[in-house]
């Protein structure tokens, strides 16, 4: 595996104030909590449409809406201004953000990787995929057509061999086992290992920059292994070598802890370990929603609203740092993402206090 790593160095062409300034009046501009009310409080989509034509999406809405007042016009609509917003924040930085950023940003291209290869194992059609992904990363919005088009998940590993891109190693070297088990599991850990040991490489460097994007690595790095441990409490572990699900380089979650949780059976017991962790206060409260669903995605939803406060938290550090903008691109992102549960309950008719409850809301 080749990667660079990120150096402390003078910023390049534009000084960190600068870069900051624009952040800054970009999330000034960010909708608040008492628009996103209104937004849930309408009577239906087309009011919800009318209240959005008059905000900064309206040239994204404009483009879109030509093909129908639909959810699905909407929700491309958003999804293209996040993307310009992110390109256009990596197009006024300076060198070290650039880096630290597009770092951090990798974890949209593994997004991407991901949902399209569990699409293709799922039998999903190309168009149920596309509807999950972002063009932020290595993958432009005509590459993602390209493999959500492919016929199956082979297809998808052999044309990321064909464009050399860097996912295409993990997903050929797991390839084989993946045939021969039809689990998905492996495709996704192959992916996981990669991402996060070239992002550890890239974040190898010092100053307080780096140190900041490395502990936001980690903290997603700890999450990844807790959603594993939740999932290894469903699944027959035996003789498994569970060491093998760890990633290394988290913040919280250490291998020891990860190898004293991985073969516990009992949700309770795991939470218990958890309370002298960040992570404990955070999923304690939803062991209720988790019994009644008896699905992990409500402690992935928990931890994902952890990773985006713990960002968003950045921007309110060092004044002349990185902090603020990677503060302002996951607001960016967290915006984006109320919109789009707010935009799809309203077309299902789903009552605002439980559009609310989806919302992370800051």
């Amino acid at each position: 595996m080749s990667y660079a790593k990120v150096v402390t160095r003078r910023p390049a062409g534009k000084d960190y104030g600068y870069c900051n300034a624009r952040a800054r009046g970009m999330r000034s501009r960010l909708l608040n909590a008492a628009f996103l009310d209104q937004l849930m409080s309408a009577a239906d989509l087309a009011k919800v449409i009318s209240l959005l034509v008059e905000t900064e999406y309206a040239p994204e809405l404009e483009d879109q809406l030509i093909h129908g007042h639909t959810t699905a016009a909407v929700d491309e609509a958003l999804k293209v201004n996040m993307v310009a917003t992110f390109n256009k924040v990596l197009g006024f930085v300076n060198g070290e953000a650039e880096d630290l950023i597009r770092t951090l940003l990798g974890r949209w291209d593994m997004f991407n990787v991901k949902t399209i290869i569990r699409g293709k194992h799922m039998k999903l059609s190309a168009e149920e995929i596309e509807d999950s992904l972002f063009a932020v990363g290595q993958f432009s919005a005509v590459d993602l057509k390209a493999l959500s088009s492919e016929s199956d998940v082979r297809g998808v590993a052999d044309t990321l061999v064909t464009w050399r891109m860097p996912y295409a190693e993990p997903l050929r070297s797991a390839m084989p086992e993946y045939i021969r088990t039809n689990d998905l599991s492996l495709l996704e850990l192959a992916l996981d290992k990669y991402y996060f040991e070239w992002a550890a490489g890239r974040l190898a460097g010092k100053g307080a920059n780096v140190r900041l994007a490395r502990r936001l690595m980690g903290v997603e790095t700890d999450t990844i292994n807790l959603l594993t441990v939740f999932r290894l409490q469903k699944a027959d572990i035996g003789d498994m070598d569970i060491q093998r699900f760890f990633l290394p380089g988290g913040v919280n979650v250490s291998r020891e802890l990860f190898m004293q949780l991985a073969p516990m059976s009992d949700v309770d017991e795991v939470l218990d370990r958890l309370k002298r962790t960040p992570y404990g206060p955070q999923l304690e409260p939803v062991v209720l929603n988790y019994i009644e669903e008896g699905s992990i995605s409500v402690f992935e939803r928990a931890l994902e609203d952890f990773v985006m406060r713990k960002a968003l938290a950045a921007g309110r550090g060092d004044p002349l740092g990185v902090g603020i903008l990677i503060g302002y691109l996951w607001a960016k992102q967290n915006e984006i993402t109320n919109l789009r549960i707010i935009v799809k309950g309203k077309a299902v008719g789903m009552p605002p206090d439980r559009m609310r409850k989806e919302l992370i809301l800051v």
